[in-house]
């Protein structure tokens, strides 16, 4: 199997049009019709719909999709340890949910370039399910997930403790007046389930958003109110641009750390991982 051809297909897949496909690869538009259609050849199926401005995966497609994900993670993988020679640093692969780079981990990645030089890593955000299913096929190390997942193929350490708390843009607000303009922010699984205990009759809110960051922009260009992790807005709270609403429960989210269990790296993700265990004892002490 040609990696390029599923580096070529991943491409028309992520911009679904094979002239910006061609753009970004180099390539004219004959060569990647041409990659996609010999994929399809040697695979016996047809991966793309092709009607006009609107290129969509088939069932094959978005089976393929999964796969070639991995193939050349894994090879672009492979491809930067061989170019390492024997005295270089230890490549570690690191993912997180994006709201966790915003609030929780650029210490630790800090803490990472300083503290230990002799390990080489390179980090990008996903989703969480996106990022489990990689932990999975080995092409990512270690990640960073607010929900620990319950499965045995993978080890869960306790990392960071995150206390979301709910903050507006006027002083003074109670609960009702907050959530008249309020914005739900997904902060995953668990803090759906403690959110709706809290606020069982909540209406409609303003918006729902993805991202912390998303609503604490929002808020900042819209007004309103939303959960934001406490980390994101101490600044703000310090300067008067946010307040926080005394009536609101804090919601206390944890992050985990989370790597497999048969990972060659194990070593390498311990050190890695001492550095949220130092952070708890200097807190505890202080």
């Amino acid at each position: 199997m040609d990696t390029q051809l599923l580096k070529t297909f991943l491409e028309v897949y992520r911009t679904r049009h094979f002239g910006r496909a061609a753009e970004n690869l180099h390539l004219s538009q004959s060569a990647v019709s041409a990659r996609i259609r010999q994929l399809e050849e040697e695979l016996g199926t047809s991966l793309f719909t092709r009607d006009r401005n609107n290129i969509q995966l088939t069932a094959s497609g978005r089976k393929l999709l999964r796969h070639a994900e991995s193939i050349t993670g894994s090879w672009n993988r492979a491809r930067q340890e061989m170019a390492m020679g024997e005295d270089s640093p230890q490549l570690l692969s690191v993912g997180a949910v994006a709201s966790l780079w915003d609030i929780a981990l650029q210490d630790w990645v800090n803490w990472l370039c300083r503290q230990c030089p002799d390990i080489a890593f390179s980090a990008e955000a996903h989703g969480a399910e996106a990022l489990l299913r990689k932990l999975l096929e080995g092409s990512v190390d270690l990640g960073f997930l607010f929900d620990a997942p319950q499965m045995p193929e993978l080890m869960v350490a306790e990392t960071i403790p995150v206390p979301l708390i709910m903050v507006a843009t006027r002083p003074g607000l109670d609960l009702e007046q907050a959530l008249a303009s309020y914005i739900l922010v997904d902060w995953g699984t668990s803090f759906a389930i403690s959110h709706a205990r809290h606020f069982p009759d909540l209406v409609t809110p303003r918006a729902r958003v993805g991202l912390g960051r998303m609503a604490r922009a929002m808020l900042l260009h819209c007004g309103g109110a939303a959960y934001l992790a406490e980390p994101m807005v101490e600044d703000l709270l310090e300067s008067d641009r946010l307040f926080r609403v005394a009536e609101a429960p804090v919601i206390d989210r944890t992050a985990y750390g989370v790597y497999p269990v048969n990972c060659g790296r194990r070593d390498v993700i311990e050190r890695a991982l001492s550095y949220f265990s130092l952070t708890r004892a200097a807190r505890d002490s202080a």
